[in-house]
């Protein structure tokens, strides 16, 4: 019997190289999708491994990547002007995702890893079949009149937003709200008592009865498949 497999992945010879892991599926892959992380992380974060095992063993190829910033700093948020070189970065993750798969590529990230993704995906539309946005910094925490969805209207993308219900960079009514700019289909999944790192308390862990990855892979794929 077959298992998923995880394998390092370097492909210096991109500009900006595309620097992680791939995780590929027991079975040969029909879609593929690219996972990143947020602006105080790497590819290595817990739920960033969790959910690419949790897709992988869904059947899909996944690419964890680490951005352009990150690359440089294996600390510290990224840098001033980093963020359109962070944007490339993705675009080439898609590229080498799509090399290795032969059906759609999906493109995730949490945070401001999320954030690129739909800012990309706005300035170039059906460059991936879909995003998983982790997260999404709304605003900053307490500061709910600087909102990050100037590029919404233009975001033709179908999207599947993860957000917890106690997340301060944006509640559920103001992420509902935000998500009305967006023309493409949208679905919000929000995880109950959960902040921005998406882990919810305790005792809701222990009452709930499936794994958040797991209802990740379950929610995107009932979505994707609706639409």
């Amino acid at each position: 019997m077959n298992l998923p497999s995880v394998e390092r992945l370097f492909e210096a010879k991109l500009d900006p190289a595309v620097v992680g892991f791939l995780h590929r599926p027991a079975d040969p892959p029909h879609d593929a999708l690219v996972l990143t992380h947020g602006a105080g992380a790497n590819c290595q974060a817990p739920h960033l491994i969790e959910l690419a095992e949790a897709f992988a063993g869904a059947g899909f190829l996944v690419l964890r990547c680490d951005l352009p910033f990150r690359q440089q700093s294996p600390h510290g948020p990224p840098p001033f002007g980093a963020a359109e070189r962070d944007r490339e970065g993705l675009r080439r993750a898609v590229e080498v995702a799509g090399s290795l798969s032969p059906g759609r590529v999906f493109l995730g990230g949490h945070s401001y890893g999320g954030r690129q993704a739909t800012m990309l995906a706005a300035s170039e539309p059906g460059l991936v079949a879909g995003l998983l946005l982790l997260s999404y910094p709304l605003h900053p925490p307490r500061k709910p009149d600087q909102l990050r969805t100037q590029h919404f209207p233009d975001l033709r993308t179908s999207a599947l937003f993860v957000s917890g219900t106690r997340d301060p960079f944006g509640s559920p009514s103001e992420m509902r709200e935000a998500l009305k700019l967006i023309p493409a289909p949208t679905r919000l999944l929000q995880v109950e008592g959960a902040g921005h790192d998406l882990k919810a308390p305790a005792r809701q862990k222990k009452e709930s009865a499936q794994p958040l990855a797991e209802q990740v892979v379950g929610e995107f794929r009932a979505f994707f498949h609706e639409i």
